[in-house]
C-alpha cells in the first residue's frame, strides 16, 4: 500500500495532468440518453480492485486501464513492411499518452505478425529473430518505429516485412499487446486486451477457419488463470502479463517454438495441462518440454486426467469442432506421450505404426454410435456425463424428531432426470448426517464420547425405507441427538448408486458413483430461531476450476456439507494430526508450492500443488463478503498441532492458512486473548491494512 500512497503525494502536485486539456465533450446520446462517462470515480470500482482505494481524485489522476484499438493497416503487400494506425485509451474511452508525460504510465506495445496455414494449422512466423531474412523463431516485430499524430493516435511502422513470397491466399493476422506501467505509482500495471486485424493482401475476406479461432479465452482459460497471462505481482504472468488470449499465445507458439519445438502449442499447452497425468510421469520416462510440469495436477474431473476436452475447447468457439474433426500424431501423443506412432507400441493393443496423419480419422471419427469407443468424442466421454446415467436429485422434504435427545427421521424426494421417484433403499448409500450447532460445527459429543469434531452420522442401510404412495425416501437414526445441543443443526445426506457403464469399444464395464447433489437444510432443535451456517465460499465458484467437485468418491459435492465434517475440532487421525479445518485446509491446498511450512494429510502431501490464478483474489473462490473479518460470534478457535501454536482463533487459522511464515504466526499470537482475537482492529473490512485492501488487485 506504501506505492499508492506515494502516488497519492505525487496527484496532489500534479493534479493539473489529471485530464488533458482537449478531452472531448461528453457525448450526447440522443433522444434523452445519459451521456458517454470520460472520468471514472470510485462508484466504479469494487472492494476487491485496487483503484477503488484510491479516492475519485486518485482515480481521475490515473484514469485506470489501457486498450487498443486498431483503426487501420496500410502497407501490408508482400515485401513490403506494414503500418498500423492505431488508438490507445483508458477503461472509458479517453485518450492515453503512449510516452506517458501527458498520462500517467508509459504504455508499451508490441506487435506480432504471421500467416495462417490451414493445412498444418500453424501460423507461420513474420516478426522475430532474425531481425532480417526468413524468422525461425517467432516473436514481436523487431526494429519498428511510431509516428505520434497526437495524444492517443498512432502509427507503427513494422520493422519486418511480409516476405515478398507470401502466399496471398493465406490470411495474415497482426496480433496487438500493450502494457502500461504504473507499478510504482499505485503497485499495478495495465494489461491491454489483445486485439488482432485478420486480412488478405489480395483485399479478399477472410472466411472462418482461415485463421485461428478455435477458443474463446474469457469462457475457458480464465475460468482458473484469472485472467490468462495473469497481472501485475501474480505468479502466473506469462510474458510479463502481456498476453491474454491463446490467439496471441499461437502467433508465436508454432512448429519451430522452444527446444526443438517443444513449445509448439499443439504439445506444450496439451502437456502442461496434463502434467502429472502424462504416461511418461506414470512410467518414469518424462522430460521436461521447456520447464518441468510433471507436478501440476489438473483440478477438472474430480482431479483426474484433463479428458474433458470441452473445458477448453468450449463448445460457442466459431471453430468449436476442432479438438475431435482433425485427429493428428502430434496433437494426441502431447497427451497420450506412450504411443510411439513410427514403431507402433502403444497405439492401441496391435501396436499400428502411422507414419503421417492421413489415416488417423479413418479409426478415430468424430463420433461413433456408443460412449468410450475408438470415436474421439467417444473416447473422451467423462463418466459423469454419460448418458447413461439417468440423473439422481434429491432434496429434503421434512424432517421428524428433530430435538436433542431424540432419534430423528429424514425424509427425501430423490428423483432422475424425468422426475420419476427413485426408491432410495436401491442406492448404493444413503447417508444422512447433523452437525450442530451451525455458527462453526464443533459437534460436541456426538460420537462415542468424543470431544467434539464428528457430526452424527449413519448409513445403516436396514434404516432406509421407501414410500410408494408419497414417493419419499426416509432413514430413521439409530442414535440420538446428543443432550447438550442446542440451536441450529445442518441436516444433509450422501446419496448415490453405482452404475456399470457399457464401453463401446468392447473393454470392461466403468464403474461410476452417481451421487446427488447434497441439499443441506438447516432446523432448530428448540424454540430459538433457526440460523443457516454461514456461506464463506459459493460452490459454483470452486466448479468454475473444478468443473464438479465431488470429493470422497464425487459423493460430496457441496461446500455447505463439507464444513460439517471439516470443522474447527477436526483433524487427520494418523500422523500428521493435521488439522482439516475447512478454513485452514482449502487455503493451505491452494497455497501449495508456495508455503514455507509441509501441509500433509495421512499420505498426500500438497506442498506440490500449482494455483493457477491469482491467489490475492479472494473473490475467487468466496462470496463477496465471505472472506472479511470480524466472524460472527460464537466461531471456535481452530486445533491446529502441527503449527507453531495451537489452538488458533478463526480469523488467525484462516489467514496463516496462505501466509504461513512464523514471522506471521509469532504476530497473530502476539494478538490473540483467551477471549478472543484482535485482527480486526487492523484488518477489518475498510481499514488500511483490511483484508479487502491489501488483496485488492
Amino acid at each position: 500500500m506504501a506505492l499508492i500512497q506515494r502516488g497519492l503525494m505525487v496527484m496532489a502536485t500534479a493534479g493539473a495532468l489529471a485530464i488533458p486539456a482537449h478531452l472531448p465533450s461528453p457525448v450526447d446520446g440522443g433522444l434523452g440518453s445519459p451521456a458517454k462517462k470520460t472520468v471514472q470515480t470510485q462508484s466504479d470500482f469494487q472492494p476487491n480492485q485496487l483503484e477503488y482505494y484510491l479516492g475519485d481524485s486518485g482515480i481521475g489522476y490515473v484514469r485506470p486501464g489501457v486498450n487498443v484499438k486498431v483503426v487501420a493497416v496500410t502497407n501490408a503487400v508482400p515485401g513490403s513492411k506494414p503500418i498500423v494506425e492505431f488508438l490507445l485509451t483508458d477503461d472509458v474511452g479517453q485518450p492515453l499518452d503512449r510516452l506517458g508525460s501527458v498520462t500517467p504510465g508509459v504504455i508499451s506495445p508490441g506487435f506480432i505478425m504471421g500467416a495462417w496455414n490451414m493445412a498444418t494449422r500453424y501460423y507461420i512466423a513474420y516478426t522475430g529473430t532474425p531481425a532480417a531474412g526468413p524468422v525461425t523463431s517467432a516473436s514481436r516485430d523487431q526494429g519498428g518505429t511510431y509516428t505520434d499524430i497526437e495524444v492517443g493516435h498512432y502509427k507503427y511502422n513494422f520493422g519486418q516485412a511480409i516476405p515478398a513470397s507470401h502466399d496471398v491466399k493465406k490470411a495474415i493476422t497482426i496480433g496487438v499487446y500493450a502494457s502500461r506501467t504504473l507499478a510504482t505509482i499505485i503497485g499495478k500495471n495495465y494489461y491491454a486486451p489483445n486485439v488482432f486485424s485478420d486480412f488478405k493482401t489480395d483485399g479478399s475476406a477472410v472466411a472462418v477457419g482461415q485463421v485461428w479461432s478455435n477458443m474463446d479465452v474469457t469462457k475457458s482459460c480464465n475460468r482458473c488463470h484469472d485472467p490468462l497471462g495473469g497481472l501485475y505481482g501474480a505468479p502466473n504472468q506469462f510474458h510479463g502479463g502481456t498476453r491474454t488470449t491463446v490467439k496471441m499465445c499461437v502467433l508465436c507458439h508454432n512448429e519451430s517454438k522452444g527446444t526443438n519445438g517443444q513449445a509448439d502449442a499443439k504439445l506444450f499447452f496439451h502437456r502442461i495441462h496434463m502434467g502429472k497425468y502424462l504416461p511418461s510421469v506414470a512410467n518414469g520416462t518424462y522430460v521436461g518440454y521447456d520447464g518441468d510440469w510433471s507436478t501440476v495436477g489438473w483440478p477438472g474431473n474430480n482431479n483426474r486426467a484433463p479428458y474433458d476436452c470441452t473445458t477448453c475447447h468450449e463448445t460457442s468457439a466459431p471453430e468449436k469442432d476442432v479438438w475431435y474433426t482433425r485427429p493428428t500424431r502430434k496433437t494426441c501423443g502431447s497427451c497420450h506421450d506412450d504411443v510411439n506412432f513410427t514403431t507402433g507400441v502403444g497405439h492401441s493393443g496391435a501396436s499400428l505404426p502411422q507414419l503421417d496423419d492421413s489415416e488417423c480419422a479413418k479409426c478415430h471419427q468424430p463420433q461413433g454410435d456408443l460412449e468410450f469407443d475408438a470415436s474421439i468424442r467417444g473416447a473422451h466421454t467423462v463418466p459423469e456425463k454419460s448418458v447413461q446415467l439417468k440423473g439422481l436429485k434429491a432434496t429434503i422434504d421434512h424432517v421428524a424428531d428433530m430435538a436433542a435427545g431424540k432419534s430423528p427421521t429424514i425424509y427425501w424426494k430423490i428423483v432422475d432426470n424425468s422426475g420419476k421417484a427413485v426408491d432410495g433403499t436401491k442406492l448404493n448409500r444413503v447417508g444422512p448426517m447433523i452437525g450442530g450447532p451451525t455458527t462453526s460445527y464443533s459437534n460436541a459429543g456426538a460420537a462415542t464420547g468424543s470431544p467434539g469434531g464428528q457430526p452424527l452420522r449413519e448409513s445403516t442401510a436396514a434404516n432406509v425405507k421407501y414410500d410408494a404412495a408419497t414417493g419419499l425416501t426416509s432413514f430413521t437414526f439409530t442414535g440420538k441427538i446428543p443432550a447438550a445441543w442446542k440451536g441450529s443443526v445442518g441436516v444433509t445426506a450422501d446419496l448415490y448408486r453405482t452404475v456399470a457403464l457399457k464401453r463401446g469399444d468392447g473393454g470392461a464395464d466403468i464403474s461410476v458413483r452417481e451421487a446427488a447433489f447434497n441439499d443441506v437444510q438447516y432446523y432448530s432443535l428448540d424454540a430459538s430461531p433457526v440460523v443457516a451456517r454461514r456461506a464463506s465460499v459459493d460452490i459454483a465458484l470452486c466448479n468454475q476450476c473444478h468443473v464438479a467437485l465431488g470429493l470422497h468418491g464425487g459423493s460430496r459435492q457441496n461446500t455447505q456439507e463439507c464444513v460439517i465434517c471439516h470443522n474447527p475440532m477436526a483433524a487427520a487421525t494418523a500422523d500428521p494430526k493435521e488439522s482439516v479445518s475447512f478454513q485452514r485446509m482449502i487455503h493451505k491446498i491452494h497455497s501449495g508450492e508456495e508455503l514455507s511450512q509441509q501441509y500433509t494429510i495421512g499420505t498426500a502431501n500438497y506442498n506440490e500443488v500449482r494455483f493457477p490464478g491469482d491467489r490475492r483474489d479472494c473473490q475467487k473462490c468466496h462470496t463477496s463478503t465471505g472472506y472479511l473479518i470480524p466472524l460472527p460470534n460464537g466461531v471456535d478457535s481452530v486445533i491446529t498441532p502441527t503449527d507453531y501454536f495451537t489452538p488458533q482463533g478463526p480469523g488467525t487459522a484462516a489467514c496463516l492458512g496462505c501466509h504461513d511464515l512464523r514471522d506471521n504466526a509469532a504476530h497473530a499470537y502476539l494478538n490473540t486473548a483467551p477471549f478472543g482475537e484482535a485482527c480486526a482492529s487492523c484488518h477489518g473490512a475498510g481499514l488500511d491494512y483490511g483484508v479487502d485492501k491489501v488483496h485488492a488487485r
